[in-house]
């Protein structure tokens, strides 16, 4: 069975006085914008500017897989994706978002530097259509969970603070699973602004680099399935927006080869495990 939900439309929602309930936190950031560094330790590095809870839950078998879509993303914008869970310990809707404990699921930095810029999980994004599978661990004990998603965008990274961050947000109810529930780093403590993977110039060749966060959680599967994508991209000649749009849709099923929907349905789309 597939249910839809409309994602959170900042440069919508944020203007009306009874919107949609959605999956999506919703957030402030109209300028479709990044979080900048100067922003550690304060609320908006969890998940956006000024956000609040998210009213509505999807469902998502443990095991089974998140596929998240962006409406674009530029090729400038090179950098890690990571993912993270946080149990809520109760209602995702009205949980403290300072006090959640996230723990890493999935991530994937530099995957190619022989020339500068060199290749990075961003490019993976768009060869698979703006899109990114993260595979729920299956030794996760059922529960609801906040899911964190952050692209963080490196081009300017080369001076401090010139890191832009991207995080989005949804609630999950995690259903099946095993019996962990992995203590995590709080929210507004993931970074610091002189980690090594966030203070980097990527202008090089030969770079080592480090995803910043704590360590990969690794009692269960928590592999993106888009880390295997071929390494060797075409770069795109699609002139570069300023700014980069938040994610419109969402999927999310039980096996590990998401399905692709179209990002400008402006809605998420659950399929529940089989």
């Amino acid at each position: 069975m597939i249910e839809s939900y409309t994602g959170y439309l900042v440069n919508q929602y944020l203007y009306e006085t009874n919107p949609l309930d959605s999956i999506g936190w919703t957030e402030s950031a109209t300028d479709l914008g990044h979080v900048a560094p100067d922003f550690y330790g304060s609320g908006n590095i969890i998940y956006h500017k000024s956000s609040t809870n998210a009213k509505a839950t999807a469902t998502v078998a443990a095991g089974g897989s998140v596929t998240m879509e962006w409406n674009t993303w530029p090729t400038s914008h090179k950098g890690p994706i990571i993912d993270y869970l946080a149990c809520c310990q109760g209602e995702c809707s009205s949980v403290d978002k300072t006090v959640l404990e996230f723990f890493k699921i999935d991530k994937l930095g530099l995957i190619y530097d022989a020339e500068s810029p060199g290749t990075w999980a961003t490019d993976n994004l768009i060869s698979n259509n703006n899109s990114w599978a993260i595979i729920i661990p299956s030794s996760i004990a059922a529960g609801p969970y906040i899911f964190r998603h952050e692209i963080i965008a490196l081009r300017s990274a080369q001076s401090l603070d010139g890191a832009h961050y991207y995080p989005q947000c949804i609630n999950l109810e995690i259903t099946g699973g095993g019996s962990e529930v992995p203590s995590g780093t709080l929210g507004e403590t993931l970074f610091k602004e002189t980690d090594s993977g966030i203070d980097v110039n990527i202008y090089t060749t030969g770079l080592t680099y480090t995803i910043p966060g704590p360590a990969l959680y690794s009692s269960g599967s928590g592999s993106s399935a888009t880390s295997t994508a071929a390494a060797s991209i075409e770069a795109s000649t699609t002139p570069v927006p300023s700014s980069v749009q938040t994610i419109l849709a969402t999927s999310i099923k039980a096996s590990s080869s998401a399905t692709i929907m179209s990002a400008s349905s402006q809605a998420l789309t659950v399929a529940q495990a089989s």
